[in-house]
């Protein structure tokens, strides 16, 4: 069984997320630094058996691509060249910020905790992830 994992990938913060091996639990991971993220990646993806890596594609309401999504498109490109038998997805993350800020008010976390802006990028990995899941049909 393997896992699938979700990334909100910053230009200075990267948010992941994971599934369980079954893919019924999806559980925010880490927040990294950028530029250490290939490293991290490598790390974890030699210890857990991950299938699947689906990257939040940033988008205006209307559909079309916000400026950041140039980094994204790299960011894969050079993930897929390193991990050729890897599977990648883009999912759409819009929003996936507010609802982050949204959830975190609503756990009651206090509001240093709640102003954690490495919280909301994982969290927001979890929830690309989560959609992800949802329009396969697993959830």
């Amino acid at each position: 069984m393997s896992r699938w994992m979700g990334i909100d990938y910053g230009t200075k913060k990267t948010g992941i997320a994971v599934t369980d091996p079954l893919k019924i639990i999806v559980s925010a991971l880490e927040t990294v630094p950028t530029d250490k993220l290939f490293g991290y990646l490598e790390k974890y993806l030699n210890e857990e058996n991950v299938e699947r890596i689906v990257v939040g594609e940033p988008l205006h309401p209307d559909g079309t691509p916000l400026p950041q999504h140039q980094h994204i498109v790299g960011f894969v490109r050079k993930m897929k060249k390193a991990y050729p038998s890897m599977e990648f997805r883009m999912q759409d993350e819009r929003y996936t910020s507010i609802e982050a800020r949204e959830i975190i008010l609503r756990s009651g976390a206090k509001k240093k905790k709640r102003k954690d802006k490495s919280l909301v990028d994982k969290i927001s990995a979890a929830l690309i992830l989560e959609y992800h899941l949802q329009a396969e049909g697993l959830m």
